[in-house]
């Protein structure tokens, strides 16, 4: 069986080093954590490649009890006041209060400290590899991962705060760590050198799953060129009078400059391209049901020709409460699942029709019938009432077939009951984890596990082919490539099983991000498409949720789903939006520990 990297801890491989007789207790080596020079100075490989492991778990990925979704207009998360995501989704963070996304947070990872921690990890290997005894292949490998790695820490680290001071070298206690930001454009260079150097050391594939590879390097370089292209990174009067516009983005952004950015980033995608090692999942279904199921199918293999970057699990997995465990989080209540990032009624109604045609509920074939006929990938990510899932548990009666329940019904001519999987206080089964918003997510949960019994161990993708084909497309619009952009948001749409775009211009445009909303829903990305494309006052409005509400006073059953519903959109939970949010502020902490950081705008 191949090995698993996300397992492999740092310390693990220090239980086979002793304690000596020494007398002497001073003398003795801890038992629970191994020296630099254990490690660096060892000829086994072993010990090396734990500490590159131990680096690789400073990158987030998504299936924790609280996503990246639930702050962005995918998703509401059931419990966000109690997790700390109120202050984020009212606009009210702070240097002095980061919520979530404070050191321990369940966004801790993107935090600026916490990030830091992993970077100096980074360093400190770049300063030792070169003069271990191991032999030199392992050794330039892992050179490589440590490349792609502190790459992405950085690039995490941007695309939260902007310009960060770049530090190479592994600080002691004893050095200085008073370190101005670097600007953006710097930044931005740092991460593509980075990429380019791990490109140079790392295989096109790897024996063991979830280690870095060429592709990667590059793919990571694609995203961080496509990002710096973008709207927020090239328009400096978003943030009015701050002194120093250069540590948020660029400042030379004439058409030419904008012109040059565009081309890094389509390069960069089409390197990627150029490798010949992905491509698109089954590309070619037969029928609007089968690219349904192959893009659910997608995100439950343990590979696929469109994997580029992923994490690997197993059942054996030991985390934290709030780690891995998608079956336990987004299974519905009455599955006795958590119900933990509910789909917005605004993202389920961004969904296009099959044809191609924007669904309206002002439209009444459309708003009797508003999960019929639309784009296959809305069956394939968001479970909404009346949506076939699984065999209810042995204890949960009401339900023989095995279809969600998110709404209401007339028991008899006074009586209103909810159904199984719907937050209310009468019917509802574990209610306090029920949706607010009438959904929940499906998209990477398995159906054919009980998650009480048993946890899933599908893998997540921080990268894949579609993201780069997307990335691709975007940069030739920047470009004024029309037809090429066409090309290969067209190949996306043929293997959702959808019809092929024609639009040009703006329409173009929306075209493109429709794609992305939609194509990489809940893979992490949505936060950061918000900010750069600078439509956060459109995406942080209120949530909507949806109140289904079968029969009448005059026509009930004691039966659920009896009968035509009606369904009302309303307000379930309140957002507001201040442009200061584009960026995370700098702890207080840090700013007082560091003089001379200089702090984001509007903080």
């Amino acid at each position: 069986m191949k090995k698993i990297i996300y397992h492999l801890v740092y310390f693990s491989a220090i239980l086979l080093l002793g304690t000596s007789c020494n007398k002497d207790v001073l003398d003795l080596s801890p038992t629970d954590s191994v020296t630099d020079e254990a490690v660096f100075n060892s000829t086994d490989p072993g010990l090396m490649t734990a500490f590159v492991n131990n680096i690789y778990q400073g990158i987030p990925d998504g299936y924790n009890w609280s996503m990246l979704a639930s702050v962005t207009d995918e998703s509401h998360m059931n419990a966000g006041s109690w997790a700390g995501m109120t202050s984020i989704m009212l606009s009210q963070l702070s240097p002095s209060n980061l919520s979530a996304f404070s050191a321990g947070g369940y966004y801790g990872l993107y935090n600026y400290a916490s990030v830091y921690q992993k970077v100096r990890a980074a360093n400190l290997f770049m300063s030792k590899v070169d003069a271990s005894p191991i032999d030199n292949d392992t050794k330039n490998e892992l050179k490589g991962e440590v490349f792609f790695l502190r790459a992405y820490l950085y690039h995490n680290l941007v695309a939260m705060y902007g310009g960060v001071p770049l530090i190479t070298t592994a600080y002691t206690l004893t050095d200085s760590f008073t370190v101005a930001r670097s600007t953006y454009g710097e930044c931005i260079q740092f991460i593509s050198d980075q990429c380019d150097s791990a490109a140079k050391y790392l295989p096109l594939t790897q024996s063991e799953m979830g280690r870095a590879t060429k592709g990667a390097a590059l793919a990571l370089k694609s995203r961080a060129l496509l990002y710096a292209a973008s709207d927020l990174y090239n328009t400096p009067s978003v943030w009015g009078s701050y002194a120093h516009p250069e540590l948020v983005g660029y400042t030379n952004v004439s058409a030419g400059d904008r012109e040059a950015r565009w081309q890094k980033a389509k390069d960069a995608a089409k390197a990627v391209m150029d490798l010949g090692v992905y491509s698109l999942y089954k590309p070619d279904p037969a029928s609007p049901q089968e690219a349904a199921n192959n893009y659910y199918n997608l995100f439950l293999s343990m590979r696929t020709s469109e994997d580029i970057f992923s994490r690997y699990y197993t059942q054996n997995f030991k985390g934290s409460w709030t780690t891995y465990n998608p079956g336990v989080f987004h299974n519905p209540c009455g599955y006795h699942g958590w119900g933990t990032e509910a789909p917005t009624q605004q993202f389920v109604d961004s969904y296009e029709m099959s044809d191609g045609s924007t669904f309206s509920w002002n439209n009444a074939t459309e708003a009797a019938a508003p999960y019929e006929n639309r784009d296959p990938r809305f069956y394939a990510t968001v479970l909404y009432d009346g949506a076939h899932w699984r065999a209810r548990p042995s204890d949960v009666s009401g339900d023989p077939y095995g279809n969600i329940q998110t709404g209401h019904y007339y028991y008899d001519a006074n009586t209103i009951k909810d159904g199984l999987d719907t937050k209310g206080t009468n019917g509802g089964i574990d209610n306090w984890n029920g949706t607010w918003t009438g959904y929940y997510l499906k998209k990477g949960v398995d159906s054919s596990i009980d998650p009480v019994a048993a946890k899933q161990t599908s893998p997540w993708r921080f990268m894949r082919y579609s993201e780069v084909l997307l990335n691709y497309a975007e940069a030739c619009i920047g470009l004024g490539q029309e037809a090429e952009a066409r090309t290969y948001i067209n190949m996306i749409r043929k293997r959702a099983g959808m019809p092929e775009i024609t639009s040009s211009g703006a329409d173009l445009v929306n075209s493109l991000r429709y794609e992305r909303k939609i194509e990489l829903a809940f893979e992490e990305l949505r936060y950061y498409d918000i900010r750069r494309w600078m439509i956060g006052p459109s995406a942080y409005a209120d949530v909507e949720g949806i109140y289904i509400l079968y029969g009448s006073p005059t026509s009930f059953s004691t039966s659920y789903g009896v009968g035509t519903p009606t369904y009302k959109v309303e307000v379930v939970d309140h957002r507001a939006w201040d442009p200061k949010d584009y960026l995370l502020p700098i702890d207080r902490d840090e700013m007082n520990r560091n003089d001379k950081l200089i702090q984001n705008p509007g903080y």
